[in-house]
């Protein structure tokens, strides 16, 4: 019941949505292999094709997804109040950036009790139809020392869509008794606090060769700090805000961008997309 009024609630936003398009002002694509994507209602909003790496020969294309105020913080209690507007939320976060995904992966900060990553919107849903794709993708919950309420969040808790837990496993005795109720939980284990390691298994072992990673700062930061990190979707507000000195990467060695496509939204308060190659120090 609960999951059910909660994709009526966002199919419903979504379809209500006014996604004004977006105007590309840059393209370096030609630079990069990369596999092209979109119908014809994305290719108009997004104005042309988005764009997917092919996945490494044995780890998942892993793509990293923010979106930052103008003075560039990423942390918020709700990121929609950043500023990025229907076009960020429904075409690119909820949008093109996870349609093709096998897997969403987040921290245990970002699931909160009503959170369940998927699409919403019906040309996305149907495009994702179209690439063969199971209607939700998994979802991919990144928690080392296991802080993470199995019994009340929502994305636990749908057992017709598989969950993958990267737990260290010093951190599960407590949640042993949540997980036998819910064998839709695979619990992936820390193995030397190796995230490449976790993320080989869930590609060889699960069958996930595409995860779009939401957040939260930490993860990102682990993540493109290990070199898994292929590309950035990053959506910047006309407005300032969020917490201060909360950029996405929260490091010591900050990675190398390497633009691909910048687009821009119109209006007073239009927002910037850039879609960039990573590259770790």
């Amino acid at each position: 019941m609960e999951f059910r009024s909660f994709v009526e609630r966002k199919t419903r936003a979504a379809e209500q949505a006014v996604v004004e398009p977006l105007v590309t002002v840059e393209d370096r694509s030609s630079r990069f292999r990369l596999r092209p994507l979109g119908n014809a209602w994305t290719r108009r909003a997004f104005d042309g094709d988005f764009y997917l790496f092919d996945p490494p020969q044995d780890l998942p294309a892993l793509s990293l997804v923010f979106v930052q105020s103008r003075d560039g913080n990423t942390v918020v209690p709700d990121p929609a109040t950043l500023g990025g507007g229907p076009i960020d939320f429904h075409l690119i976060y909820e949008g093109l950036s996870r349609v093709a995904a096998d897997g969403v992966a987040a921290g245990a900060a970002t699931v909160g009790k009503k959170v369940f990553f998927s699409v919403w919107h019906p040309e996305i849903v149907a495009l994702r139809g179209a690439l063969g794709l199971p209607r939700h993708p998994a979802q991919v919950v990144v928690s080392r020392r296991g802080r993470v309420n199995l019994e009340q969040s929502l994305v636990f808790n749908v057992p017709e869509v598989p969950v993958f837990l990267i737990v260290d496993g010093d951190a599960l005795p407590p949640l042993e008794p949540a997980l036998a109720e819910r064998p839709w939980i695979t619990v992936v284990r820390l193995t030397n606090d190796d995230l490449g390691d976790a993320f080989r298994r869930l590609r060889h072992d699960h069958g996930l060769s595409r995860i779009s990673v939401v957040g939260g700062r930490t993860v990102a930061t682990s993540l493109i700090d290990a070199g898994l990190i292929q590309d950035l979707c990053l959506t910047t507000s006309a407005l300032t805000g969020g917490q201060p000195n909360t950029p996405f990467y929260a490091g010591p060695r900050v990675p190398t961008l390497e633009l691909i496509v910048r687009k821009r939204g119109s209006g007073a308060n239009a927002i910037g997309f850039e879609h960039f190659a990573v590259r770790a120090v």
